[in-house]
């Protein structure tokens, strides 16, 4: 197999390693995805960044390892400039950063709580929505240590029934800034796609998952369904679907699967 100057470690659910993956294919970065088996992508991420970061995506540019997607993003504007995901003009530039910060800050975290606590009771839904494919080594072993990585998932996210109803009503809330912020042009920053319209779209995902959206979880428990389909049927949800449909492009990757941490 030749190298590659992009690889980027990821895992396939995650909605901040989907804003990863999009700006790569939005770019027609060609690169190789790794994965590492589950419960082993923080030491992973660990390894790979020399203590700095223990979250995945981690991205390899031509040697140098990067973490956090906001960083990604920000490099791979650099070593693939055309087409750009930040504006040209100075204030749309600004406002498109100062988005993708909000929905970073304030909309992934709470869509992972929310979805995980709902979730991971169940371990055949956990197993279908993080693995595409059934019966893998890797959902062997996912299944084998469910009660464990459940402990650790819920204290690693600080995920309870508390926060979970907080989480509900602040994606709520993140999409009613999503449907405040869309402008004349149909754009958050701008006229014209941007690293803006690409977070917000990305970090609604798994829940909100248009055709386009690799990995796309395939089983949904009824709370998950149910914040879904009202989200879905809101002025964001229909901008969602159109985002994806125009600007998610097809993927440019290439898996190869990684054992161990």
């Amino acid at each position: 197999m030749p190298d590659v100057a992009v690889v980027l470690w990821h895992i396939e659910v995650s909605h901040y390693n989907e804003k990863a993956r999009w700006a790569l294919d939005y770019k027609s970065v060609p690169h190789e995805l790794r994965v590492p088996m589950p419960g082993f992508h923080g030491l992973t991420a660990l390894r790979l960044t020399r203590g700095k970061w223990r979250r995945l995506p981690v991205i390899e540019i031509d040697g140098r390892r990067i973490g956090d997607s906001t960083a990604i993003i920000a490099a791979l504007e650099e070593y693939a400039p055309d087409p750009p995901l930040y504006p040209a003009r100075d204030a749309d530039r600004r406002r498109a950063l100062a988005l993708e910060d909000w929905f970073d800050e304030n909309l992934g975290p709470e869509m992972r709580r929310y979805v995980w606590h709902h979730t991971l009771p169940d371990t055949d839904v956990v197993a279908r929505t993080l693995f595409q494919e059934q019966g893998t080594r890797r959902e062997r072993f996912l299944r084998a240590t469910a009660p464990v990585a459940r402990v650790a998932v819920r204290a690693d996210y600080t995920v309870n029934a508390q926060t979970a109803a907080r989480a509900r009503d602040r994606v709520v809330q993140a999409m009613d800034k999503l449907e405040a912020e869309i402008g004349e042009s149909g754009y958050l920053a701008g006229d014209r796609f941007s690293v803006a319209d690409l977070t917000a779209a990305a970090l609604f995902t798994p829940l909100v998952a248009p055709p386009e959206r690799p990995y796309a979880p395939t089983a949904r428990v009824p709370a998950v369904q149910e914040l879904r389909d009202e989200l879905m049927a809101r002025p964001g949800g229909e901008w969602i679907e159109r985002i994806y449909a125009l600007h998610r492009g097809a993927p440019r990757a290439r898996e190869a699967h990684v054992v161990g941490g």
